[in-house]
């Protein structure tokens, strides 16, 4: 099967705009957690997310189309346009080999929830025709396809949390079987509003930290309390090997490994044996490798970060062999679909700059997470194969190994 490298990457998450600025703020420790602005949320017992301050949709639409794109929307787009930017293509590349794999947990709810109350208060009619198409998970890759002539397969995952990583996955399985020779990825959501954040906090999933928000989202710590919602978007630009190396392009990592599982067991409650066979069936489709780094999955709730931390263990054979692993949700919050996205943007240019990003806010060892992960201070070291993990509700699992090249 064909190779698959990473020419192009973009980022926007809390924490910066563009992945420059959001790389650096991460490894540096800022938090971009503060209390809600999109949405009057005084009334709610979580009142604070990882938002994006700032952000002008129409600087990477036109004006008139933006009502036409829910925001998660809006974020894929500006991480894809400065990954496409970055790969710097020449004009004579096929876009009918070239393709788009996009990403969501949830999409456009938001819209959802405005429309629904439209059609509650002012009746059917006053729906707004760009409802559904705004809303749509693979509305993403949609818009982004038409605004860059992508011409190839058009693929979507909704795979709650694990979303990003699976896009990953299902991108270069279409390079490696000669389906195309590039794929344009893209995770992105912004589920911050009345009802994601009431429907989490109904779940006693969010902490409720209101008075510490930039404290709130504890990977590891004994004394996390749940994850805190966030927002953005990561985009890969994925090739295939020898066309990378034909056009002369710069090559950030080559994609050696991905493991995909399922925990049939709960459809909230994790359990360590999903995840265990996702990073082994990485490991094996890698072959004989050194993990020099996990950027895990890490939410900042009890039971998933427990639970990692089991798996994590059992697949390298106890604390000692295990590699530095950290969580960057204390920074920016739960990207949920986009965070498999951003996740694999931060571990390529962890790599890339021999940064270990660190894991905040962690004061409290917990004696069920007894692994390196990197606290509060980010790590230098020669990182050549790093680990990305994300989980998501319904036990989906996905795994996906970088290594420098």
């Amino acid at each position: 099967m064909k190779r698959v490298v990473v020419t192009g990457l973009g980022m926007i998450n809390s924490v910066g705009q563009d992945k420059e600025t959001a790389f650096s703020a991460i490894v540096e420790g800022k938090c971009g957690i503060k209390e809600i602005e999109l949405f009057d949320a005084q009334k709610f017992s979580v009142r604070i997310a990882g938002e994006i301050v700032g952000f002008n949709p129409s600087e990477v639409m036109d004006a008139k189309e933006v009502k036409k794109a829910d925001r998660f929307i809006q974020l894929g787009i500006k991480a894809a346009n400065e990954a496409m930017i970055d790969a710097k293509f020449n004009d004579d590349v096929n876009m009918e080999r070239f393709g788009i794999s996009s990403a969501s947990g949830i999409g456009g709810l938001p819209n959802i929830e405005k429309n629904s109350i439209i059609c509650e208060k002012r009746g059917p009619r006053r729906i707004s025709p760009f409802f559904i198409p705004s809303s749509l998970v693979n509305m993403l890759g949609g818009f982004i396809s038409i605004a860059h002539g992508i011409k190839g397969p058009n693929l979507s995952s909704v795979t709650a949390c694990a979303a990003g990583t699976h896009a990953i996955a299902e991108a270069t399985k279409t390079i490696m079987l000669d389906g195309a020779e590039q794929m344009l990825v893209i995770g992105a959501e912004s589920a911050i509003c009345g009802a994601g954040i009431g429907g989490f906090a109904s779940m006693k999933a969010l902490s409720t930290n209101n008075d510490d928000p930039q404290g709130s989202s504890r990977p590891f710590d004994s004394d996390r309390n749940g994850f805190v919602m966030g927002e953005g978007a990561g985009a890969l630009v994925l090739e295939e090997y020898e066309s990378a190396v034909a056009r002369g392009a710069r090559i950030y990592a080559e994609i050696i490994g991905f493991g995909e599982s399922g925990d049939a067991n709960h459809i909230t409650t994790p359990v360590p044996n999903g995840p265990l066979r996702a990073m082994k069936a990485a490991l094996r489709m890698a072959g004989d490798v050194k993990i020099d780094y996990i950027n895990a999955h890490g939410t900042s709730t009890p039971a998933n970060d427990k639970n990692e931390t089991t798996a994590i263990k059992e697949v390298f054979g106890g604390v000692k062999n295990c590699p530095p692993v950290s969580s960057i949700k204390g920074q920016i919050g739960h990207c949920l679909g986009a965070a498999g996205a951003i996740e694999a943007v931060v571990s390529i240019m962890a790599m890339r700059d021999g940064k270990i990003p660190p894991t905040i806010n962690y004061t409290t060892p917990d004696e069920n997470c007894d692994l390196d992960y990197v606290p509060n201070v980010a790590k230098d070291a020669e990182l050549n194969v790093v680990m990305s993990n994300s989980f998501g509700f319904g036990g989906t699992n996905g795994v996906v190994i970088f290594r420098k090249i």
